[in-house]
């Protein structure tokens, strides 16, 4: 296929899809919200059957389904997957009335880097590549419905499905926000903890005897597991705290949370040992700790496939005209993970480019949604 014809393609249905990139920004979906999130998913299911392409819906009784879009289903070669996901960690209402808008050259609005901007790039490579007559393989987008929260909400059935229905994949592109000319291939795992420090409540004018405070000791452990600190390495931040109900009484809970990243397993075993040796161990006589494992997400460690698929991409961009990228690092999560434990060849961070992400000032640049099309309709219709 003549990939000048492609991405002319893609020029002249971009304008289609900058609406359905609004449409879909302006249905909030934070993760918890399940009404939100299946519908930005049978938005795009319904437009897939427009297209006559095989649909399949994970569904979840709790979190959001995962839609599963496959385009030249009937084909037996191993499928590129395109991967996104349309949970978003916005409370409903915090961008207003719309929640989108565009001005100079930008959408702003709840997700719309993170992640449906990769999405709708996906649909579009996908769109373009159909009307072109791609029939070399199949390609199947995988719609993730609670990535934000580790796939927690479903207890790891989504992201399970999801590599499930990519095992055979020759590539899996992860359409997380994109940073010109990086691949990401090397992510931190995330582990959040919840630590309930019990002590004895009593009056405040006699603090000193006969009470023990859970809130001192919960700051004497917040101190001591934000030692974690190591920028290429271990890192925890204890970013939610609650504890005490009036000044004037000493406070007999107070629960807090940490969430901690980590770059291998060894790493992870040690975090894990020092939270457990922080709980165990008080500074206020008569406090106890409990610990709860609130969500984990493995890191996405150096991996020989990855770096070959890097490699190819690489190559296809540069037989196309596109930008090489350099494989970096990341200190944030993703699904490209759980892709990477299951030994599927993947790499990261794909999507549209912008800036503000999981902030009320979230935006992407409306060019980078052709420029990531086109960059994933490539390595679609030509990777071997």
């Amino acid at each position: 296929m003549d990939h000048k014809l492609l991405f002319d393609k893609i020029d002249d249905l971009y304008p289609e899809y900058v609406k359905i990139w609004e449409n879909v920004s302006n249905i909030e979906s934070p993760t918890d919200c399940k009404e939100g999130v299946d519908k930005v998913g049978r938005y795009f299911a319904s437009l897939a059957e427009s297209h006559g392409w095989k649909v399949e819906i994970f569904r979840q009784e709790v979190a959001g389904d995962v839609v599963c879009i496959t385009m030249n289903s009937g084909l037996k070669n191993d499928p590129v997957c395109l991967s996104g996901h349309i949970d978003t960690v916005h409370p409903i209402g915090l961008f207003g009335d719309p929640a989108v808008r565009i001005e100079d050259g930008k959408i702003y609005g709840p997700g719309v880097l993170d992640c449906k901007g990769g999405v709708v790039a996906s649909f579009l490579a996908m769109d373009a590549l159909d009307k072109c007559g791609f029939k070399d393989r199949p390609i199947m987008l995988l719609i993730q419905s609670d990535e934000e929260k580790g796939s927690s909400i479903s207890n790891k059935a989504t992201i399970n499905y999801i590599c499930e229905k990519a095992k055979n994949a020759v590539a899996f592109l992860n359409t997380e926000p994109a940073s010109p000319g990086v691949a990401i291939l090397q992510r931190k795992g995330i582990i959040r903890y919840k630590l309930t420090v019990h002590g004895f409540s009593g009056h405040s004018s006699v603090c000193y005897e006969n009470s023990a405070s859970a809130v001192l000791e919960a700051a004497h452990k917040i101190i001591e597991l934000e030692k974690m600190k190591d920028a290429k390495g271990l890192t925890c931040n204890c970013g939610v705290i609650s504890g005490g109900t009036v000044a004037n009484t000493v406070p007999d809970l107070c629960v807090f949370q940490a969430d901690i990243r980590f770059a291998n397993r060894e790493e992870l075993e040690a975090a894990k040992a020092n939270v457990m040796r922080v709980a165990k161990n008080s500074t206020v006589e008569g406090c106890t700790c409990e610990v709860e494992e609130m969500s984990f997400r493995p890191a996405m460690e150096k991996s020989d496939k990855n770096y070959k698929l890097l490699d190819k991409i690489n190559e296809i961009n540069r037989s196309v005209g596109l930008c090489e990228r350099v494989a970096k690092a990341s200190n944030g999560g993703s699904d490209a993970a759980y892709a990477t434990v299951h030994g599927i060849p993947c790499v990261d961070n794909l999507g549209t480019e912008g800036g503000r992400i999981h902030s009320p000032q979230e935006f992407s640049t409306l060019e980078s949604l052709a420029s990531a099309a086109k960059e994933l309709a490539a390595i679609s219709c030509y990777i071997k």
